[in-house]
């Protein structure tokens, strides 16, 4: 049975003055850093554990059976690759670098997500739950960006550079063989589901460096 995650959106949120305020700046002064990195975190779990759902009834309902194993094997031409690097060298990183890194992570799926959600509805019997997640995750993603560009903020005292979305990404195109189509939306929501992955390991990795623990393992 799936788990029915999409409802669960309104029990994840920032402060009054974590929002935005006039002349557009973000800016959240009486939460702590250590709470605001929980209150992500969660976010980002949350988003991962949806993604993973939505990935797997994708899978079951419309990748046929004979070529299952070949995509399994293959693994995803996924483009973030400017997050690519071995366990060991990732933990020798900066903050800096991670908290950069995750807000491109997150900026560069936006656009994708929304045009796989006018993708879906051409579908004629995706289940319901499959266009709710694909819609909750697009959401949360949006506030997962605040919360991320917030807590940049407090960490490092320093505005934030946006980034352009990677190009890979941002001009994702519905190919008109039905095939090829259902297999780039797979492709597409295996590849977001991956980079949720890292930017809970990520958010998890900042957390535990704040706690100052002697050790802190992805």
């Amino acid at each position: 049975m799936w788990l029915l995650l999409w409802p669960i959106q309104g029990i994840v949120g920032y402060p009054e003055d974590c929002k935005e305020r006039h002349g557009g700046n973000v800016r959240c002064p009486s939460i702590t850093l250590d709470k605001l990195l929980d209150r992500i975190i969660q976010h980002a779990e949350l988003i991962f554990r949806v993604s993973e759902e939505s990935c797997s009834l994708f899978e079951e309902m419309f990748i046929p059976l004979t070529i299952r194993p070949q995509l399994s094997r293959g693994g995803s031409m996924c483009g973030t690759k400017y997050v690519s690097g071995s366990k060991g060298e990732i933990q020798q990183i900066s903050d800096k670098w991670l908290l950069h890194s995750t807000l491109i992570m997150i900026q560069s799926w936006i656009e994708p997500l929304n045009n796989l959600q006018i993708t879906l509805d051409r579908y004629d019997n995706a289940p319901d739950i499959l266009l709710k997640n694909t819609k909750w995750v697009s959401n949360k993603l949006i506030n997962l960006e605040q919360g991320v560009i917030v807590l940049t903020k407090k960490m490092l005292n320093e505005d934030i550079l946006l980034s352009e979305p990677n190009q890979s990404l941002a001009h994702y195109v519905t190919h008109p063989d039905m095939l090829e189509s259902v297999l780039t939306d797979y492709s597409l929501l295996s590849c977001f589901k991956k980079d949720a992955h890292k930017v809970e390991t990520f958010l998890k990795l900042l957390k535990c460096r704040q706690a100052e623990r002697p050790s802190c393992f992805l």
